[in-house]
């Protein structure tokens, strides 16, 4: 018999692309996790209406709806409660989360990030890595903690920065790695294969051999062993 899937909410803000990368990797069956819900802080968010279509259940929970962003964090604890979430993934959720909220989802919260942290934290990571002459730029999926891009890392996937870069098409390189290193460290975190123990994210049973990309372009490949960064 199969174990049970992870019952996994997303929260977005926007068009959803990590959301949307990580229904298509739940639509395997052999995949660990099962999708059950997304909730954005904007009700106008465009990736609502793409998971709706797909029929997966959502809300949107806003500030202006909420006295304070205790009373919101309180409001989002108890619809994942509701949903029976195993796991929340923060897909461009433009908002910070009460150091309460993140405890009590301590270890079951994971976020991507476009960079290759603790480089870039924050906004406008594709131009300041541009400015900083970096010859490499990146992703990050991490554990939520309460400080902003600060948790304990997941997994990391490289790709060069090419002399004819500028922000938007490193953004949209680095997307595509996004989208494939999102759902990889979900399958992990949901078959109990990474998990938070005493502030670091631990490993086990994980193979760095093989690519999480198909070799193709030098702009696009990707190799865990040499690129992708697994914190033990």
């Amino acid at each position: 018999m199969r174990p049970m899937k992870k019952r996994v909410v997303i929260l977005i803000s926007g068009r959803g692309s990590n959301m949307s990368a990580l229904i298509e990797a739940a639509g395997d069956p052999g995949f660990p996790a099962q999708i059950v819900g997304v909730i954005s802080n904007r009700s106008d968010a465009k990736g609502l209406a793409a998971a709706a279509s797909l029929g997966i259940e959502t809300k949107a929970i806003t500030r202006a709806d909420h006295t304070d962003k205790a009373a919101q964090d309180a409001a989002l604890d108890a619809e994942l409660k509701r949903l029976k979430a195993d796991i929340v993934c923060l897909a461009g959720y433009m908002r910070l989360l009460t150091p309460s909220f993140t405890e009590k989802w301590a270890g079951r919260m994971i976020n991507i990030h476009p960079s290759l942290l603790p480089l870039y934290k924050g906004l406008d990571t594709h131009q300041r890595a541009i400015d900083a002459g970096m010859r490499v730029h990146g992703c990050t999926v991490h554990f939520v903690t309460a400080e902003m891009d600060d948790g304990p890392i997941i997994a990391q996937a490289a790709v060069p920065i090419l002399p004819s870069d500028d922000a938007d098409t490193l953004a949209n390189r680095v997307l595509g790695v996004e989208h494939q290193l999102y759902s990889l460290a979900l399958r992990l975190v949901a078959e109990g294969k990474a998990t938070m123990k005493d502030g670091r994210a631990v490993l086990s049973g994980v193979s760095a051999e093989g690519s999480l990309l198909s070799p193709g372009s030098a702009s696009e490949a990707v190799d865990i062993e040499s690129l992708a960064r697994m914190t033990p």
